[in-house]
């Protein structure tokens, strides 16, 4: 039904950028807000930047400042700029699709690291 596939993962030294994309296709009604979350090895998943429908948004507090996340309607795609990542930013980065219920993507690994 509805697909959502994370592309843009990667290796990237500290203080380097990379930017993810989520493209949503299939059956798709009244997308309340899409999310980036992401989980590190032996933690759990947690919420990186939420954008509603409105496009407020949300950050948390270790991405502040250096995380964007965006939105293009017409694509149906949302982004996450990720610029002066840490190691600690090491994890698979998952998309989040919420309608009347929660869709995931696959996950894209990013791995930052000298």
């Amino acid at each position: 039904q509805v697909q959502v596939v994370e592309s843009g993962g990667g290796l990237v030294q500290p203080g380097g950028s990379l930017r993810l994309s989520c493209a949503v296709s299939g059956v798709i009604s009244n997308i309340r807000r899409m999310a980036w979350y992401r989980q590190a090895p032996g933690k759990q998943r947690e919420s990186v930047a939420i954008i509603d429908s409105g496009g407020s948004t949300i950050y948390a507090d270790a991405v502040k400042g250096r995380f964007t996340i965006s939105r293009d309607n017409a694509k149906n795609t949302i982004y996450l700029q990720m610029n002066s990542l840490k190691a600690e930013d090491t994890a698979v980065y998952y998309c989040n699709v919420r309608t009347l219920w929660d869709d995931w993507g696959q996950g894209t690994q990013v791995t930052v690291s000298a």
